[in-house]
């Protein structure tokens, strides 16, 4: 994979989004709890990131940890499921099989109610670990029957933890997918012609509007600074849409994160301030914009 320091330059293409919206709002909850590393899941260690950093020596279970995860099941799920049908919006789910494959009537509720299902992969883990394309192709294809088993819906979208590795966008194109958000480096979703089986939609995520925030010492503490900084980029991409150039905001989410009640008045807070701009933003799910920049920005 090469990479590309240019993209579209100083001439991105004015993408027209359905309704004249000046902005297309993609909301991201990953369903990682059951995917993370544990040793408990048969892992050779556990996941460190949490609330705090795990102390627990490796090889051991770490039960705080297991906690920390299943909360976002057992409670904060509920939350955002109720948030989304009073707001009235659809969001992409990134569903690791395994998470999926432990929890399948939880998975299907949630497309159940019209959200779409995306491949994050087996586990929660960089697809830049496996060491050779057959060991991930193995894994891609198991995530995927696991999310069609318990939803009905076959991924169409992936997003792996961190970074793919070389095969992944080729694989992703053998396999017919729509597209792929292992990017950070647009605002606008784009065509990779250096795919074999290709080209490949690249629909880029981003980290910084992203609940993660709260897990890292320069990030979010309190709630209303996620808001305040979802707001800030909403208002400046709407500006910039209005101006004609168009783009795309993503926004990221947790179960475990913003799942926790003092959190999720981030995501209430979010969800306001969307519903606030009206027309001007299009809030949709990622296979929902794939499908439209496919229609007005051909691969050709």
């Amino acid at each position: 994979m090469r990479r590309d320091l240019l993209g579209y330059g100083l001439n991105p293409p004015r993408i027209a989004w359905p309704g004249g919206a000046k902005l297309a709002v993609s909301l991201v909850v990953n369903y990682e709890e059951g995917a993370e590393m544990a040793v408990e899941a048969g892992d050779p260690e556990n996941e460190r990131i949490g609330e705090v950093i795990s102390v627990v020596p490796p090889g051991r279970r770490d039960f705080g940890q297991e906690g920390i995860f299943s909360y976002g099941t057992r409670a904060g799920l509920a939350r955002f499921l109720d948030a989304f049908d009073r707001h009235g919006v659809k969001v992409t789910w990134f569903m690791c099989g395994r998470a999926v494959e432990r929890t399948p009537d939880l998975a299907r509720a949630c497309i159940a109610r019209g959200h779409e299902a995306a491949n994050h992969g087996w586990v929660w883990r960089p697809h830049a670990d496996f060491s050779s394309r057959a060991e991930e192709e193995a894994s891609l294809l198991r995530s995927a029957a696991a999310i069609e088993a318990a939803t009905g819906e076959r991924p169409v979208g992936f997003f792996c933890r961190g970074s793919p590795s070389p095969w992944t966008r080729e694989l992703l194109a053998q396999h017919g997918y729509l597209y792929d958000s292992n990017a950070f480096d647009d605002d606008l979703p784009y065509w990779d012609r250096d795919v074999a089986g290709g080209p490949m939609l690249v629909m880029p995520y981003a980290l910084d509007c992203n609940d993660m925030k709260f897990f890292h010492p320069n990030g979010f503490v309190v709630p209303q600074q996620f808001v305040d900084y979802a707001e800030a980029a909403i208002d400046q991409l709407i500006e910039e849409g209005e101006r004609g150039a168009p783009k795309l905001l993503n926004i990221g989410l947790h179960l475990r994160i913003c799942g926790r009640p003092a959190r999720f008045r981030a995501v209430e807070g979010i969800l306001r301030v969307l519903a606030a701009r009206g027309g001007k933003v299009w809030v949709a799910r990622r296979r929902d914009i794939a499908a439209h920049v496919r229609a007005v920005l051909p691969a050709g």
